[in-house]
């Protein structure tokens, strides 16, 4: 077996909207704006510098992957990673357009995963190719972030209806005042993805909406 090597994966900036909220991005500048040839110039100051407390904004958080890659990889590992890197960029360009959700995954190729699995320690392992879709990442993302595998899901999802007053809430806006998130065998639908024939980019993101709203709840 090939030794792996880890490279983090950019999500393409167009998907990262924030239509809801307005998401402050906190860096410092590493290197000095250049003028000319052995001339350095200041950053300009961030006008929030010296702001009072109550006025400044705090950073959102932020979903965020890579991809566990072999140093040679085979053409089978190529043809998955190229798979897997579209799949997960959408599927996080989404949830970090429409929540404030906060996780740093790590993906792995395994051929023997007859699908694929997500976990809450942050992993996330694709086997079959029809399984290396957005619909997938989005799902296995939320297993990740507690959907099936959290205390807090096993507090508010026993009883096959989930209990928590902001996803209901939600789910109720989206289909109707007598709608409700079932819940089974770590799994919750409508909404949940569970199936390819689910996917559309409404029901996409929804899902998000949803998860974001299940955390709010205690997930």
């Amino acid at each position: 077996m090939s030794p792996l090597r880890t490279e983090r994966t950019q999500v393409p900036a167009q998907g990262a909207r924030r239509p809801w909220r307005t998401k402050v991005i906190t860096a410092a500048l590493a290197a000095a704006v250049l003028s000319g040839p052995g001339i350095a110039q200041a950053a300009p100051q961030d006008p929030r510098e010296g702001a009072p407390a109550s006025q400044q904004q705090v950073a959102a958080a932020e979903i965020t992957w890579t991809l566990e890659r072999a140093s040679n990889p085979t053409q089978d590992q190529l043809t998955a990673y190229d798979l897997i890197t579209r799949a997960m960029n959408a599927a996080v360009a989404r949830y970090n357009s429409l929540s404030d959700l906060g996780k740093s995954i790590t993906v792995r190729y395994d051929p023997g995963v007859p699908t694929a699995d997500g976990n809450i320690n942050g992993t996330i392992r694709f086997g079959n190719r029809s399984y290396m879709t957005e619909r997938t990442a989005l799902h296995e993302i939320a297993h990740t972030i507690g959907v099936g595998t959290s205390s807090g899901w096993s507090n508010l999802a026993g009883g096959g209806t989930w209990r928590g007053a902001q996803a209901t809430a939600l789910v109720r806006q989206f289909d109707g005042s007598s709608a409700t998130l079932s819940t089974g065998g770590g799994h919750f639908w409508p909404y949940g993805l569970n199936y390819e024939n689910e996917f559309s980019n409404t029901a996409a993101d929804r899902h998000v909406q949803i998860v974001a709203a299940m955390v709010r709840d205690g997930l």
